[in-house]
């Protein structure tokens, strides 16, 4: 039976990414904010929640992020730019995950191939961005990326059979993207969360280190 940490299990895509897991046969366990008070931004609560799990997995996302944070749209110009906000931004989208990255070399199995999938964005890729604006959701994304990329060489010297990836899930209908796109014009959750486990399942070690959409296919940094 597949081992599974959903990390964020109560939003849009992690409840998704648990109930998916579950129906596959995974025994999964889910860490959230609203459902266990982690507070992925706050170490102390990070170390708290993940030291508690006393056991090891097959499979570790991190479904957490966001858009948009104290209220504020995601910045169309640089007269927008706020210190506030872009801190904000960098403690959600690349602190949270990186404190809990801390912890995958101690929870992720090392005696057969595992998987981590950190939820990113493609807004976060230097190479694709043409359009420009969303200064601090970019740069955040931006940085997780570096972060899941250097995390997975560090794993590829203790975990052999391991692969730590950047996972883009599309633009998925939740109230995370409900503001910017209307739900027929998105994935369902279901889909999105079927869709990232396959990438997952489907990535050989040879592939840690890089950052995938939803099908699989690797978006440029």
């Amino acid at each position: 039976m597949t081992r599974v940490l959903v990390i964020g299990s109560s939003g849009g895509i992690g409840a998704a990414l648990f109930s998916e897991a579950t129906a596959r046969g995974g025994k999964v366990t889910g860490l959230s904010r609203s459902g266990d008070g982690l507070d992925i931004t706050d170490p102390d609560s990070v170390d708290r929640h993940l030291g508690a799990l006393d056991t090891t997995f097959d499979r570790i996302v991190v479904a957490t992020g966001a858009l948009q944070s104290g209220g504020r749209a995601p910045e169309k110009a640089l007269k927008q730019i706020d210190a506030a906000y872009l801190t904000q931004q960098f403690a959600v989208n690349a602190l949270g995950p990186a404190l809990i990255l801390k912890h995958v070399p101690r929870l992720l199995t090392r005696d057969a191939p595992s998987a981590v999938g950190v939820l990113s964005a493609r807004v976060g890729s230097i190479g694709d961005n043409g359009l420009g604006g969303w200064y601090g959701y970019r740069a955040a994304k931006a940085a997780v990326n570096q972060i899941v990329h250097t995390a997975a060489i560090e794993l590829a010297r203790t975990h052999k059979k391991a692969v730590c990836v950047a996972l883009h899930p599309g633009t998925v209908a939740t109230p995370f993207t409900s503001d910017f796109v209307s739900p027929e014009n998105a994935t369902p959750p279901a889909k999105a969360a079927g869709n990232l486990l396959d990438v997952l399942d489907g990535l050989t070690p040879a592939k840690t280190g890089g950052f995938y959409d939803y099908a699989g296919k690797e978006i440029p940094w």
